[in-house]
């Protein structure tokens, strides 16, 4: 039979517009096909198991072939699937995928500005292989008893012919004789490279097979004579008999050939991944084999959870908690989302919570709604339900962890730990689950709940956190605590800044405030009963004193200046700030590009104050020092001295304070030497 027609395009300039919306995914046009190749074989599967096809063996062999002819410019997709008849054909390919194609068009139509983009651009399907071809043609034979080979070709688009095929073997072929637009995929490597990133998991074997014009003349050439010769050592044959030689000779010519026969290509893909199969059935190794092979990790995971979720809805999947090498890897997360085995891209954040997103995983959802746009799925039911199972998952896993083994658990909060507590931030709900396994790390290198924390601390400083930011920088004031038997939790990445008011948001009543925020009563000497007025007037006039001189020799009018009896002798002074003003000054810094927070912050000054300790010995010289003309010179140079070192421990200094203070430093170790002489 020969027949003509057309596709009744009611969209102008049909393959343009597949062209220019879809050009930057241009290679969606393999997952498109080799999908509907792995379906033609599934879906005969299926008839297989119900007693449909049972002339077909039960041992059959199923899979897709990527054929690729470079010189000829011709790409073939070949399976040995559920095949076509001629009706089916019309059905399938004039009608249903015709349909379904310009249906997505007109979809893409209304969504085409970016904020609608859409997702995985599924729904092209056959059509999509104009996309890279100026033919396309289709040779097929259903798996029906006695069905007659069918052909379908259309060289346009537009109109196609069909006619009798030749095809004598079940299955499909689709010929796309390839345009100019599409010959980098009749490269072997970059062909290799589309079906791993859209069909490494399909649920069929996938090979790529290339023919080249030197294959052909090989096949006609005549074929090489087989080399009979014997391979053994002179002295080996001097020991051996003719038929031990003979039997040797048969050895190796079977050994040779069993070489050869497990030689056989294998699939580039893996049609059962580890996600598929029940948690209870997977091993710990192939858990990490998988993690490697998947995201070119050379580190192994610190732990994982397996999601296998069948009703209310389907979900299979794996989320991975990487190692972090260092604190930039947090950004280089890697959620895969799949759809029955078929990539649909990575790090959806409408379908994946967002904390996840810093995670290495795979997800397979058969029932997420796919060729919707971004913003349809912010506000879809199943997106929704799944968020939450996956969020319930994540915290069970945790709370599991941190109950199983503290000490294990402990050992890598530090990689895990900026997850958590972005994720908290997050999604409340996921604080409220595992609240209780939030980690502390201290200064005494100790780790502790929230409560744990309260409670040890509550004699010293209750509903109380102090915390460091800086470690290095903060280490007098570390010392300082350390010595009175006291701690701080160290938090030092960019999460933690706004993880400290979320902590007071959800413990009201506990304040949440850096090591250098305020002198704790415990780090001050306290007189034993009440004290005098006389001691309350010298104190006065020990304050104002040392605040006149300070703000005289810094010129600094604005400087405020506090005296107190220190129990760490040799710390000369520190500098505070208030933890409002210093979260006032971190939002400045954050909002410093936006004028409208320019404006707003233009007036904002930091609240500090320089405490000065009147247990130390320098502290004591400029008391008594103040005033006297002839101790002017020691008073002014120590007064910056003093001033510079509690600026250290508080932030770094500028240049041109580090450079006055390298040259004070000399000057006052130069004052020493001539001491000596």
């Amino acid at each position: 039979m020969n027949e003509k027609g057309n596709l009744s395009i009611n969209s102008e300039n049909f393959l343009p517009i597949i062209k220019k919306w879809l050009y930057t995914d241009k290679d969606i046009f393999i997952r498109e096909l080799v999908s509907n190749a792995c379906d033609a074989v599934t879906k005969l599967k299926k008839l297989m198991i119900m007693g449909e096809a049972d002339h077909i063996p039960a041992d059959e062999s199923f899979s897709v072939h990527v054929v690729l002819n470079k010189d000829e410019k011709i790409m073939q997709i070949v399976d040995n699937g559920i095949g076509m008849t001629h009706e089916e054909i019309k059905k399938y390919i004039n009608q249903i995928a015709f349909s379904g194609a310009t249906d997505f068009l007109s979809k893409y139509e209304e969504k085409a500005d970016g904020d609608n983009e859409i997702i995985g651009h599924f729904g092209l399907g056959f059509y999509s292989a104009f996309m890279v071809a100026d033919k396309v043609e289709i040779d097929t034979l259903s798996y029906q008893e006695g069905a007659a080979a069918a052909k379908w070709s259309c060289a346009d688009g537009i109109d196609y012919e069909m006619a009798d095929g030749t095809r004598t073997e079940r299955g499909t072929t689709i010929t796309l004789h390839v345009s100019e637009d599409g010959e980098e995929f009749l490269d072997e490597s970059k062909m290799y490279e589309a079906l791993q990133k859209y069909c490494a998991f399909m649920p069929v074997p996938i090979f790529i097979d290339v023919i080249t014009n030197d294959e052909e003349k090989a096949e006609t050439a005549e074929p090489e004579k087989k080399d009979n010769s014997i391979h053994i050592s002179q002295e080996e044959a001097a020991t051996l008999t003719k038929d031990e030689i003979l039997a040797k000779a048969n050895k190796d010519s079977e050994e040779e050939k069993q070489e050869e026969e497990k030689e056989e290509p294998k699939p580039l893909n893996d049609p059962s991944p580890l996600w598929l199969k029940q948690p209870k059935d997977c091993t710990d190794e192939e858990y990490k084999e998988f993690y490697h092979k998947v995201f070119f990790d050379l580190n192994d995971p610190l732990f994982w959870i397996h999601l296998n979720m069948d009703y209310p809805f389907r979900l299979k999947g794996i989320l991975y908690f990487p190692k972090l090498v260092e604190q930039m890897d947090v950004v280089e997360g890697q959620i895969k989302l799949y759809s029955n085995q078929v990539y649909i891209a990575d790090n959806i954040k409408e379908v994946v919570p967002e904390f996840l997103l810093l995670l290495k995983g795979v997800l397979d959802c058969p029932d997420m709604p796919l060729n919707v746009s971004r913003s349809a799925l912010q506000n879809d039911g199943y997106v929704e339900k799944m968020n939450s199972y996956i969020t319930k998952k994540v915290a069970d896993k945790l709370n599991q962890l941190f109950k199983a083994d503290r000490t294990a658990y402990e050992g890598f909060w530090d990689d895990i730990g900026m997850f958590f507590k972005y994720g908290c931030m997050r999604e409340e709900k996921l604080y409220d689950k595992i609240k209780d396994a939030l980690l502390l790390k201290t200064t005494d290198g100790v780790y502790e709940t929230v409560a744990e924390y309260l409670e040890k601390n509550k004699e010293k400083h209750e509903n109380k956190i102090f915390f460091v930011t800086d470690e290095a920088q903060q280490a007098q004031y570390i010392r300082m605590f350390k010595e009175q038997g006291l701690e701080a939790a160290i938090l030092t990445s960019p999460v933690d800044k706004p993880f400290v008011s979320f902590l007071e948001y959800k413990n009201p009543g506990v304040k949440v405030q850096r090591i250098d925020a305020d002198i704790t009563d415990t780090l001050q000497e306290k007189t034993e009963g009440e004290e005098s007025e006389a001691k309350k007037q010298a104190d006065a006039f020990a304050n104002t004193q040392m605040e006149n001189l300070f703000r005289g020799v810094l010129g600094n009018e604005n400087l405020k200046v506090k005296a107190e009896n220190l129990k760490a002798q040799n710390v000369s002074a520190m500098i505070l700030l208030s933890e409002e003003s210093r979260r006032m000054m971190e939002m400045m810094e954050a909002y410093g590009d936006n004028e409208m927070y320019k404006a707003m912050f233009a007036q904002v000054k930091p609240d500090e104050t320089l405490v000065l300790n009147k247990s130390n010995k320098l502290v004591q010289f400029l008391m008594d020092a103040a005033g006297k003309e002839d101790k002017k010179e020691d008073c002014d140079m120590i007064c910056h001295q003093v001033y510079d070192l509690a600026l250290m421990s508080h932030r770094t200094l500028t240049s041109e304070e580090m450079t006055a203070f390298i040259d004070r430093s000399n000057q006052i170790l130069e004052k020493l030497a001539e001491l000596e002489k």
